[in-house]
This record gives structure tokens, sequence and C-alpha cells, in this order.
């Protein structure tokens, strides 16, 4: 475990000023020639490549024997060594993964980049011009030299380092490149957004279509340097008089495991409790396990699915529960299992009486008499699950947000001893037209929902009304595949691939009033989101699946307390951010940056398998030693707890 810096501390400190002889032997010195470490052949193309030269001094006399204009030593040592080399760049790869003998190394010591125009991004190296539209569809690629042909796209990871005049990208390896002049490096940067923004969205990049794109009234979205970031500050003041922040978490405190326990399967999610009781649940069944300030641990009870522990005719164990949602004081547990592998819409749910270990009932989503699918449920609200008399939860599918109720439409109980399948109440809700592509959602404390889209948008609508939403924030080129929400409402966290948004709801009304965009119309006084990103390195030494999954909030159930922390998982990484740093507009991480502020300041905890949930425990758990709950990290055969302390 440790910081996002820790392997990017690996400078690459060499100087950019030629003409000064013992720089150019400190660099010779500092950075190993890439040669020996790389292959031969360009893994894009399959080519030779063509010999670099070894040398600033070799190109120097090969230009010279051309007798072109050059100029004196005394005026070169004021321009930049790329002077005569169009879009030249400094080459360097990362070699050593995670180990102690991870380095930056030189690849090549002058080169060239360039962005093409292709319908192929791996395919032969034609020689397009950057600005030519190739039949059919295509794509900006970065090209440097031989060795470096990527769509550009979010999946690079690039990361500026302006001081440096730095990129950091990932394509078939952590690649880094350095220019030569300021110039060089705000043209690069300046076509790279140009590049991303048409890959993303199919417009080219300007004005008028960024304004397509995100709405008029989200102008600081598309140019973050015109966004009202006053409400992060006075957000920024509302945590700070909060009682849950009187122990912010400082930089040398930092994460002890404390219990690691093997499961009884491989472990599909978590359903954390705040009472007595978590639990884990896996491909075969649902073990039982004690909370405790530092973690969880304690095998109890354990729940088969495949020993006919049910009265339903439906039997549990054709497809693993996808979603477990506790109820009634968490005495009961909802499990939804897809109708089929690979899928994630359900017709029904399972009901578990979590004291007896028994599936008590097998219930159906049902509207106006027709059978309907269901692809998440989630809690009325953010502490609904201590309700003992709770008999209400919320559902969504592709195009459908509603509540369901247990209790019959006279709001009785039904009779599960009698009835034959019984059919869940749609309460309320409403049946969307085609388009909106709900992927995921989440309540606030007092009941009202965020829905995370596939096309990326994000809407909130309050706990009264699920026909129009009171907000809608645009996407950012991608599908939101997981949501949460502070208690209070102010705050959306919303999960993608490779980064995660956060989103500020407040705003000022015409009265002056301060407002959350849940319960108004938020107009153009809408603050720009930050981005939450593993570094280029980082997300490469993640492993395979290193996707950003399940990120979420620390959790509290209480009015007047803030959340304190961010957590997600990323193949084999789970990286936690400090809430009121990522909020803190003036932090060092976001010096110097253009665009959306992104913080990279994390910590990272690395297991030997991929990580399958990592979640927060209640905050009724933090030790008066600790500012926060123990993190439960599981995987697919372990289960461990850490809790964050200034112990070293």
């Amino acid at each position: 475990m440790g910081g996002s810096q820790s392997r990017e501390d690996l400078e690459l400190s060499d100087s950019d000023t030629e003409g000064q002889q013992e720089e150019e032997t400190e660099e010779e010195e500092n950075y190993q020639d890439v040669s020996n470490e790389t292959p031969e052949k360009s893994p894009s193309t399959g080519r030779n490549r063509p010999k670099t030269p070894s040398s600033l001094d070799e190109v120097e006399s090969k230009l010279k024997a051309l007798k072109l204009k050059y100029p004196s030593t005394t005026t070169r040592t004021q321009q930049s060594p790329n002077s005569n080399f169009k879009n030249g760049v400094k080459l360097y790869l990362h070699i050593g993964g995670n180990t102690p003998k991870a380095k930056w190394v030189t690849s090549e010591k002058l080169t060239s980049y360039s962005f093409i125009k292709t319908s192929k991004i791996n395919g032969q190296d034609e020689e397009e011009d950057s600005e030519s539209e190739s039949e059919g569809v295509s794509w900006w690629v970065l090209k440097v030299s031989t060795k470096i042909r990527a769509k550009v796209a979010v999946e690079m990871q690039l990361k500026t380092f302006k001081e440096q005049r730095r990129v950091d990208f990932v394509a078939d390896g952590v690649w880094a490149i350095k220019f030569f002049s300021d110039e060089d490096y705000k043209v690069f940067n300046s076509k790279y957004q140009e590049c991303l923004f048409e890959n993303t969205f199919g417009y080219e990049s300007n004005e008028a279509n960024k304004v397509k794109v995100y709405g008029k009234d989200f102008v600081g979205w598309a140019n973050p340097e015109k966004a009202d970031d006053s409400m992060w500050e006075d957000a920024e003041d509302d945590f700070l008089k909060s009682p849950g922040s009187v122990t912010p978490v400082k930089g040398n405190q930092d994460l002890q495991e404390e219990f690691e326990e093997a499961a009884n399967g491989g472990i599909q999610s978590l359903a954390l409790g705040a009472l007595d009781n978590s639990f884990l649940v896996g491909s075969s069944g649902i073990q039982v396990v004690k909370n405790f300030s530092h973690g969880i641990h304690g095998k109890g009870a354990y729940v088969n699915f495949g020993s006919g522990n049910h009265r339903s005719s439906s039997n549990l164990v054709h497809s693993t529960p996808k979603k477990a949602l506790l109820m009634r004081a968490e005495t009961n547990m909802l499990l939804m299992s897809p109708m089929n592998e690979g899928k994630l819409h359900s017709t029904g749910l399972h009901q578990l009486d979590i004291e007896t270990g028994k599936i008590i009932t097998e219930w159906r989503f049902e509207k106006d008499g027709t059978d309907i699918t269901m692809r998440d449920i989630a809690n009325d609200s953010k502490g609904a699950q201590l309700d003992p008399s709770g008999s209400t939860f919320l559902g969504l599918d592709d195009n459908r947000l509603c509540r369901w109720d247990m209790r019959d439409r006279h709001g009785i109980v039904q009779n599960l001893a009698t009835a034959n399948t019984p059919v869940l109440n749609w309460t309320q809700g409403h049946q969307f037209s085609r388009g909106t592509n709900f992927q995921c959602f989440a309540s606030t404390g007092d009941g009202s929902i965020v829905v995370g889209s596939r096309d990326g948008k994000i809407r909130l609508y309050s706990g009264n009304s699920m026909r129009q939403a009171k907000t809608a924030f645009p996407g950012l080129g991608s599908p939101i595949t997981h949501v949460d929400v502070t208690f209070d409402g102010k705050w959306i966290l919303g999960t993608t691939d490779t980064y995660l948004i956060l989103i500020c709801t407040l705003f000022t009304d015409k009265d002056g009033k301060m407002k959350t965009g849940f319960n108004g119309r938020m107009g153009n006084r809408i603050a720009a989101p930050r981005l939450l990103k593993l570094t280029p390195l980082d997300s490469h030494l993640a492993g395979v699946n290193n996707k950003f999954q399940k990120a979420q909030f620390s959790w509290v159930t209480e009015n007047g307390k803030q959340e304190r922390h961010l957590v997600a998982t990323a193949g084999k990484f789970s990286a936690i951010w400090n809430f009121q740093q990522v909020k803190n507009g003036s932090h060092e991480c976001y010096r110097n940056q253009e665009g959306l502020k992104s913080c990279y300041c994390y910590k990272v905890v690395l297991k030997d398998d991929s990580i399958v949930d990592s979640r927060f425990m209640h905050d009724k758990f933090a030790v008066s030693d600790s500012p926060e709950a123990p993190l439960v990290i599981a995987t697919p055969m372990k289960v461990s707890s850490f809790s964050i302390s200034s112990r070293r």
C-alpha cells in the first residue's frame, strides 16, 4: 500500500537546456538507453524500426551535412533543441513494474509525434495527412516514432506535468514524452484535447459543438476556467463546521491491516451492516460475519443456496445473486439474481430471513398484470435498512424508475404461506420512453434519488416525483457504471471505467437560498465537476481488469455528519481518496492543471488477486484514535479489514 506518488517520484529530472555539457552528461548517467529493453519491431506494425540517432550531437552533424541554415552555438542555447525537427520530443518508457528495480529509461532521445486520422488503429502504418478525412468511420490516433500508435481516448489515462513539460500515458506500456519548450507542450495538449473531444462525441471541437454536447447551462464543464467554483468553497466551509470533520485525515496517517481471513467460497459482493453483523455474498451462499471496531471477522452462520432452504419452486443455485439488500433492521435480505449468466436483468427476487437462514419467499416484478424486469434495487434512503418496519424499496430498469412495496395494495402484509409467487406492488414510479438507458442508482438520507446512465448522464429526482428529473448533468462521454451520493445529497460520485466523477449539487436560488439539485432547478450556476483518476503507471499496474468499480463514499446515516473518504476498486488495487483534500481547490494536486481538475492524491491497497468490493463500515465503528471507520476489502477468496491510524 502507499500513495500514488510513490512510483511517480522516479521523475524525469534531466534538464532540457541543450548546449550545457554537464547536464547532457548527467542525463546519460541517470537514464539507461532502452534499446535492450524493447523489441526491435513496433508492436502495432511489426516493421523494423529505423535507427534512432544516439545523441543530439549526431543529429546536429547530420543537419550540418545537409548545409541547412544553422544557428551559432550561442544562439542555439537559447532555442529548443528541436528547432529543425517538427514536433520533436524525448520518449521514455517505464520498466520494472511494481518491483524495487522499477525505473524510467530513455527510449528515444529525439523523435517526433503526430496526430493522424485513420480507420486503422493497429493496422498498417499508412501515411495519412493529420487533417485528412478517411473513408468510413475514423478516429484520431497519436503516433510517436514507430513505437506508439494509440487511439486518443480516456483509456490512455494521459496525465500532464506542466512544470516539467511532460505527459505520461498508457499505450501497451507506460510512456512519458518531454517537450523542448513551453510552446511545444501547449500545442500538444491543445491538439490532444481537440482530438479527444472529436473521438468521444463525434463532433469537431469548437464552442458551438461544446454547447451542443453539454448544454448552455453547463459551459463550465466544457471550459472549466469559466466555471463557478464558489460552491466548492462554500461546501468546504460547511465541512469544517461539521461534527464529523474534527479529525481530518492527515498526511502521516496510513492504512493498517487488522484482520484477514479466508472465505467459504468465491465472494461476489459485500453487504455491510450497521448493527451486529455483515455478510459476504458468494457464489454458493452467504457467510455471516461479526462487526467490530477494527473490522469484520469471525465466521457465523452460513446460508447455502443449494441446500433447499426455501419454499419456492425456483432455485437460487442457477445464478449467483448480483445484488443483496438489507432490510427491516438488518433481519431480512433481498437477493436479486439475473435471469441468465451475463445478463443483469431479473424478473424477481428472493427474500431471506437472516435469523432463520431460510429463503421465505420469491417475489415477482409485475406492472398492470404483466411481468417486467429490473436491473438494480436500492434502499428507500441511506438509513432505510435500519428501519424495523420497512417494507418498500426502489427499483431500476433500463427505462424504469419505481418504488416497490411488499404489502398488497391495501397496505396489508401478504400471506406468504398461501400466496402463489407473491407479486410486488408498484406504488410509485414512471416508465420512460426509450432512450434513458439507466444503469445504476442510489438514494440520499431523505430519499432523493440519483440515477446514472449509459450515455454518462446523471439525473437527480426528488423523493416525491420520479417522472421528471429536477436536474440532469451531461455526460463526459463514458457510461456511468455505479453511482453513490452523500447522506445530505450535496455530493455525487459517479464511476466510469477510467475515472470517477465528483459533482457538487449545491446552488443558490433566485431568493439567495442554498439548495441542492434534488429539490430545485440549478440554472446556469453549476460548478464544474472534479475527476478522480489513477496515475498512468498505477492504472497499468492494477492488472488486466483495471476498470474502476463501485466507487463509494464512507458511510454515515445521521444529519450533520460528513463523509470523509471515497474508495473504489480497480483490478488488484483499492484506491482511497481524502474527501476534504479532493474538495480543496488550492490543493497542490490541482496546480498547473488544464481542463477539469483531476485528483491523483490517493492511497493504494494492493492485493494478490482482483478485488471484488471495497467499502467503509458504518461510522459508528470509528474508534477514538482513527478518523474513519474500518475499510473492508474483499477478493474472491479472502476478506480483509483496514483501519486508518497515525501509526506507521
